[in-house]
């Protein structure tokens, strides 16, 4: 399916689009020639085999392979109509635009308040103590994780169990007010109770945020995503609305994934 009709059929804008994405680490290619548009404020869930180069293909949408020597990205990718590989783009200003939620959860060791506290702080959002507390609060409630923490916030985030540290991570990547959260299988080290917690978080987010997130695990794509792109190989094979792709898809290769057969 072409990604304009994704976007016609879907009815969402894009905020985001790639076109003719390569990824190279030194001469092996890890992406080849990927298309996608992201539509605004809906779950894009990105699925496939390890090793199919969706976590690389997520990590093109802040710039974050920037920080790998040998990585190397050919393509056009553009938020919210501009080039985010244009010399002139501050890459701290894009990340704060694009916040990212890492596989394991990463809280610093601070406390819970100055976890969250963090960007607003380095980006200069906050007026005052008073505003500060009130966007760590709302972001912890965004989260949330407000109600389980809120007389601790002075303890340290790595106090907290996997499952609330994941969320602290969510309510810090938010905190900075940004407009998509990646996601890059945030549940993928919980229990079965922090995922389902984590899974209606992503829900409720949607309305503010659009969120794409990288799962090794089709029943959850299927459960949250509204769009679903299938890689295997470096290549997008399929992308469209998750319940087509899940019970109809057009190639074989993507009702091989979803039947077991390959994987």
């Amino acid at each position: 399916m072409n990604t304009d009709a994704l976007s016609a059929e879907t009815g969402a804008k894009p905020i985001m689009t790639a076109r003719n994405v390569d990824v190279f680490y030194g001469k092996k290619q890890a992406i080849d020639n990927v298309s996608l548009d992201i539509p605004e404020n809906q779950i894009t869930a990105l699925i496939g085999p390890s090793g199919c180069g969706k976590s690389t293909f997520l990590r093109c949408f802040n710039r974050m392979n920037d920080t790998i020597q040998i990585c190397r990205v050919k393509g056009d990718i553009k938020f919210a109509g501009q080039d985010i590989y244009d010399p002139k783009v501050d890459v701290v200003a894009l990340r704060s635009r694009i916040g990212m939620v890492f596989q394991k959860a990463n809280p610093f060791p601070k406390s819970i308040f100055e976890n969250v506290a963090y960007g607003p702080k380095i980006h200069s959002l906050a007026e005052s103590k008073d505003h500060l507390e009130d966007i760590v609060i709302t972001s912890l409630k965004r989260a949330g994780l407000y109600d389980e923490v809120s007389d601790r916030l002075d303890e340290p985030g790595t106090s907290l169990s996997g499952g609330q540290q994941q969320r602290l991570c969510i309510a810090r990547a938010i905190a900075v007010d940004p407009q998509i959260i990646l996601m890059d299988e945030p549940c993928s080290a919980l229990d079965p109770i922090a995922t389902a917690i984590i899974e209606e978080l992503m829900d409720s987010m949607k309305e503010k945020y659009t969120i794409v997130i990288v799962t090794h695990s089709m029943q959850q794509a299927a459960r949250v995503s509204q769009q679903t792109a299938f890689f295997h190989l470096g290549e997008l094979v399929e992308s469209g609305d998750t319940q087509a792709i899940f019970t109809n898809p057009e190639k074989e290769r993507t009702q091989n994934y979803i039947s077991g057969r390959i994987g």
